[in-house]
């Protein structure tokens, strides 16, 4: 899907289908994409939820491409993200799949384990399982 904002701020979404640079086919199938399961989104709802409620963030936005899943967190209405959490499935067997990265586009902590990695943007909570 892609978003298009118009001058009086309303937002427009359209499906895109196709290859690169293709127009879209009417008898292809949609692309694959990399999706956050439930588990993760509740994981990572979990703590976007407690620093809205802190008053720290504001806005969030999903992107789902073809080779990775982005959630990006706002702190008010701005152009760029605060922090995006990438979801990366061929890194899975080297790195880790998820990282957090900054506004500066620093990574800041890598994994295998989403609930940790998350650690980063909440610190003082411990991680139970």
């Amino acid at each position: 899907m892609q978003g298009r904002t118009s001058k009086d701020n309303k937002v427009s979404l359209s499906l895109v289908q196709g290859g690169e640079g293709s127009p879209p086919t009417g008898g292809g199938k949609p692309l694959a994409i990399v999706p956050f399961d439930r588990k993760e989104l509740a994981t990572i709802l979990s703590v976007y939820g407690r620093k809205v409620g802190q008053g720290e963030w504001r806005d969030y936005a999903m992107d789902f491409l073809k080779d990775r899943a982005l959630f990006s967190i706002y702190a008010r209405v701005s152009e760029r993200p605060l922090f995006i959490i990438e979801k990366a499935p061929r890194l899975r067997n080297r790195q880790g799949q998820y990282s957090v990265t900054n506004q500066q586009g620093r990574i800041l902590k890598r994994g295998h384990d989403l609930a940790q990695v998350l650690r980063v943007l909440d610190p003082q909570l411990a991680v139970v399982s």
